[in-house]
């Protein structure tokens, strides 16, 4: 079984060498470690330093794309050169190399697809209280959307098996923490979470620059996601508000009609019927969204199944070489 340790960096001259230092060369039911740094468009020597420390695979991009763009495409790549399992850790040494054989045991044992690294906020003593509420908060809400049992969902540390990398499909430019995790609940994967422990901070977090533009950026990109997946019901729910209110209002009128005094509140119709056709509209964006939100399971299933049969002709191909 292939591993491959796939590395987001942005200006980690730095901090890559004590990362690099700190991975695994061992671990228990996997035969290759091998190393993958992204470098989103660094302007310090990270792509170059990575060559120079052996890292396997090194790609750039010319320019900074983003971390939820360059973890994309790292799994891609990892795809690409055959990995079994991969895992994404931060090149800022954030996270212990030691916790990569706990995250990858649950894919070996065939008890996982994803598993995600919970750093267990309330002890990490650089994060300040609102924070820690945040996260804890921010988790909730993406266990809920997602139907998973995740604790820590902002963490950036996980493994994914082959099937799980190959199915999931990043759109956000942001970051791809909770967007993963709810496209993968909501495609039936298993998701888990096991306890790691993490580093004294080296640096400045280059994504929670704001904490309230991050919550606000990440409660936008669950609402996303969450409607994608469950446009209809989410249409439906907001369609029962001006639809309950139109079936009152006419209600309203028909009491006073029966009374005889129905010419005195025939605005109750007018305002009932156009609540009632507001509803209507609403329901069929619904409808619309929900088309849409199968088109791109469909997308997904294809780029999976492209993933699927890339890896059975290579597999074939590799057994018919002598």
């Amino acid at each position: 079984m292939k591993l491959i340790i796939q590395i987001p960096c942005f200006n980690e001259e730095v901090t890559l060498p004590e990362t690099l230092a700190d991975l695994p060369t061992v671990i228990p039911g996997i035969e290759v470690i091998e190393t993958l740094v992204i470098d989103d468009g660094s302007t310090d020597r990270t792509a170059s330093l990575a060559r120079e420390l052996g890292v396997n695979h090194v790609i750039r991009f010319p320019r900074n794309r983003g971390l939820a763009v360059a973890f994309a495409g790292g799994l891609n790549a990892c795809l690409n050169a055959g990995a079994d399992i991969v895992v994404n850790t931060d090149g800022d040494h954030q996270y212990q190399g030691s916790g990569i054989a706990d995250l990858v045991g649950p894919i070996v044992r065939g008890e996982a697809d994803i598993v995600v690294g919970d750093r267990q906020v309330d002890a990490i003593p650089h994060f300040s209280w609102l924070k820690k509420v945040l996260q804890k908060l921010g988790s909730r809400v993406v266990r809920w959307t997602s139907g998973t049992d995740v604790q820590d969902a902002t963490s950036g540390f996980r493994a994914l098996s082959r099937a799980a990398a190959a199915q999931l499909v990043v759109f956000s430019s942001y970051t791809y923490t909770l967007e993963t995790i709810i496209q993968a609940g909501k495609r039936g994967l298993v998701v888990a979470s096991v306890p790691v422990e993490t580093n004294p901070k080296l640096r400045e977090s280059r994504l929670i620059s704001n904490i309230f533009s991050y919550v606000l950026r990440s409660s936008v990109t669950i609402l996303r996601i969450f409607m994608m997946y469950e446009a209809l019901r989410v249409f439906t729910l907001i369609s029962l508000l001006p639809a309950l209110a139109g079936v009152v209002l006419f209600v309203r009128y028909a009491f006073f009609y029966a009374a005889g005094q129905g010419s005195g509140h025939i605005q109750s119709v007018v305002v009932a019927s156009v609540l009632l056709l507001l509803a209507f509209q609403i329901l069929l964006l619904g409808l619309l969204a929900d088309l849409i939100a199968k088109n791109r399971r469909l997308s997904e299933e294809i780029h999976y199944r492209v993933w699927t049969g890339s890896s059975s002709n290579l597999n074939a191909t590799s057994k018919k070489d002598p």
